[in-house]
């Protein structure tokens, strides 16, 4: 059973918005246009008698509101609810007395009579039809506005569906029967099998004012968006009546023929709107499920692109701690141990440790919101810091290092613990660049003053540059060009960078190579 707050989705319960309302008047404006023109300008028209009509037309009904009560069915099976349940009985009923209407309307089977029945049998049919679907929707209306505990049916559905079919079957039987055994003892209100007697008004009036009755009920206890349009097929079945007779009571006349048309269009309302708003849902749905996927691919992005910052930015110390240790080592087993250099490895080892310990607490606050531990630092001071930090890394590869530091650069205020990992990347991405090349090389590092008083730095190197295909991509996270990269490294430079109010972007370097700007915080002084 439906929880009170799924209700709002199911289409029995959905609140009909401005355009609903507003396709429905014009529906219902549409259709009094046709009855206009009817009734008025071509009701002295007759167009000619087209037998495949009847048949046409009935099927295409018994279609209509067949489908529209297995959907009514359908939302049963959720809801529980009576009234829906009595609705969609009532479009069996619908659907199931055009076939004895079709059975015994004149010339469809038989010339000049129907297949079953008498003279008067079709029209009766056809007021017990309008009549008792009238009947069905005024005990929806009833039964909605009941109290809670009586709206729902207790048993099961497939009981609920199997005795409400059953019961419909009989009633249009037992109406079937009446009109077509008891036809000679029915009041005339036909004359011959095309023209009816003038007593057609006094029995369709009462057929009608049933119909406004259950507009009525509806209008009182309208919520629904199935509320509207019932109450749109109960109009159209109240002016289906008068239409029949007047101005010409005569079948196949042209007002005969737009009541066919307007009894279509008021089978057709329910079911397409019913479609209309299940393909919204179904498309609301699939958005959600596409959001919920793209939600859960995110999170996973995510957790790759946190670990692979962990192991790019924690590899770095750890292999500076590692060969450390090694020199150290190698110190101590001399022939005659170098203790002093082998305190100044441990000495390396232990910096090293504290700086993966920072660097890690630096990736949590690139992945956090909140505030960020900021301070005044001089920028020329960490390029000089960061640079002594890969001296030997740099003089391993025989890179030759030009500084090029302006000594009136300000202070800046930022996490100095960040700003090294921005700087030591770099640098590093430099370093690798240069040595898959033969050739010089060379890595400058400047440091220089923007007009709107921002801080810039740049890393340029001598090596195999970045195609220009890729010149947008290499900021993407888990992009890379390197055969072993995990493509975080400027992700998080550029994360960095952008938490510093600054930006970060690339260049080419002439002859070859590649130059890295970024822009830091605004200066102290700014």
């Amino acid at each position: 059973m439906a929880a009170p707050e799924e209700e709002f989705f199911v289409l029995s319960d959905l609140s009909p918005g401005l355009t609903q309302k507003r396709v429905a008047l014009a529906v219902v404006f549409g259709l009094l246009v046709l009855v206009f023109i009817a009734a008025g300008p071509l009701s002295g028209v007759q167009p000619r008698r087209i037998d495949a009509f009847v048949p046409a037309y009935t099927t295409a009904m018994f279609v209509n509101d067949s489908i529209t009560a297995i959907l009514l069915f359908a939302q049963f099976s959720i809801l529980r609810s009576r009234a829906i349940l009595i609705i969609a009985s009532g479009y069996v009923f619908t659907a199931l007395i055009l076939i004895p209407w079709i059975l015994a309307f004149p010339g469809v089977f038989v010339p000049g009579r129907g297949l079953i029945g008498g003279l008067q049998s079709t029209s009766w049919l056809y007021f017990s039809w309008h009549a008792g679907f009238s009947m069905f929707v005024i005990g929806y209306a009833l039964v909605k506005g009941a109290d809670p505990d009586r709206r729902l049916w207790r048993g099961t559905v497939g009981a609920a569906i199997f005795l409400s079919v059953a019961l419909t079957t009989v009633l249009v039987l037992a109406a079937a029967y009446v009109c077509v055994a008891f036809e000679a003892m029915l009041p005339r209100v036909v004359l011959d099998s095309l023209r009816l007697s003038p007593s057609w008004p006094y029995v369709g009036a009462p057929v009608a004012l049933v119909s406004i009755v259950a507009l009525v009920l509806l209008w009182i206890r309208r919520r629904s968006m199935l509320d509207l349009w019932l109450m749109v097929v109960m109009f159209l079945y109240a002016i289906e009546i008068p239409l029949s007779y007047y101005p010409t009571p005569v079948r196949f006349s042209i007002d005969w023929y737009a009541v066919r048309i307007i009894g279509f269009f008021s089978s057709s309302l329910v079911l397409i709107v019913m479609l209309y708003e299940i393909t919204t849902l179904y498309g609301r749905l699939l958005g959600a499920v596409r959001g919920r996927r793209q939600e859960r691919e995110a999170r996973m992005v995510t957790g790759e692109a946190v670990a692979a910052t962990i192991a790019h930015e924690v590899k770095q110390p750890l292999s500076g701690m590692i060969t450390s240790a090694d020199a150290g080592l190698r110190f101590l087993n001399r022939p005659l141990p170098d203790l002093e250099e082998a305190e100044a490895a441990f000495k390396q080892i232990v910096a090293g440790g504290h700086r993966a310990a920072a660097v890690v607490d630096g990736i949590r606050t690139i992945f956090k919101t909140e505030g960020r531990k900021r301070a005044s630092l001089d920028l020329n001071d960490l390029i000089r810091e960061t640079l002594a930090l890969m001296r030997g890394e740099l003089a391993k590869h025989r890179i030759r290092v030009e500084a090029l530091m302006d000594e009136r650069l300000p202070q800046v205020v930022g996490d100095r613990v960040q700003l090294q990992q921005v700087l030591v990347i770099l640098m590093t991405n430099a370093m690798e660049s240069m040595i898959a090349i033969d050739g010089s090389r060379v890595l400058c590092v400047a440091s220089h003053m923007h007009d709107d008083g921002h801080v810039g730095v740049s890393v340029a190197d001598t090596g195999t540059g970045i195609g220009p295909e890729d010149t947008d991509r290499i900021f993407n996270p888990l992009f890379t060009t390197k055969s072993d990269g995990m493509g975080m490294g400027l992700s998080i430079c550029r994360s960095i960078v952008e938490a510093h109010d600054g930006r970060l972007w690339a260049a080419p370097n002439i002859p070859r190579g590649a130059i890295f700007h970024f822009s830091s915080t605004r200066s102290v002084s700014a």
